[in-house]
């Protein structure tokens, strides 16, 4: 299933942030993203795949794992596969969701695997505080993507 992007896109106006989350450590970027969200920005996400989580590998596939399976497609409580979609929940998770002001917030979050055509020529965002090479000091970490793969998404490169 293919997203038109420039029809996604449309529906942000033409005054968003690109945030480029290549090697920038999930959750720090995502506490970012979402502070961003609350303050009424509207937030492009791009190579959400390549995020990292940091931790031993299969430490975090266990978790991640553990979350897929603790509930059922027909009752919930859902977890997603996809890497955009795992990346929208961590954000999800950071706002008021139960609040009005956390639904229209993230309402102005659109995540993308990759870099879509509609968005190669744009200047893309680095957040310096949740890049890994000055958050964290270990060598140990996974990609979105590996998790994604680890809990049955074929990601395709």
């Amino acid at each position: 299933m293919s997203v038109n992007v420039s029809r996604v896109l449309k529906t942000l106006g033409d005054d968003y942030v690109v945030i480029d989350a290549n090697r920038h450590v999930l959750g720090r970027l995502s506490s970012v993203i979402a502070k961003r969200l609350l303050n009424g920005e509207k937030i492009v996400v791009v190579n959400a795949d390549k995020a990292v989580i940091t931790g031993e590998r299969q430490m975090v596939f266990s978790r991640y794992k553990e979350r897929y399976d603790r509930g059922s497609k027909e009752k919930g409580p859902y977890f997603p596969r996809h890497p955009e979609r795992i990346f929208k929940r961590t954000v999800r998770g950071m706002l008021p969701w139960k609040s009005r002001r956390g639904r229209e917030a993230f309402r102005r979050l659109r995540v993308f695997m990759g870099i879509p055509k509609e968005l190669e020529g744009k200047n893309f965002e680095v957040v310096e505080q949740a890049l890994l090479e000055k958050v964290s000091k270990t060598d140990k970490y996974v990609t979105l993507a590996e998790v994604s793969t680890y809990l049955g998404y074929e990601v395709k490169a």
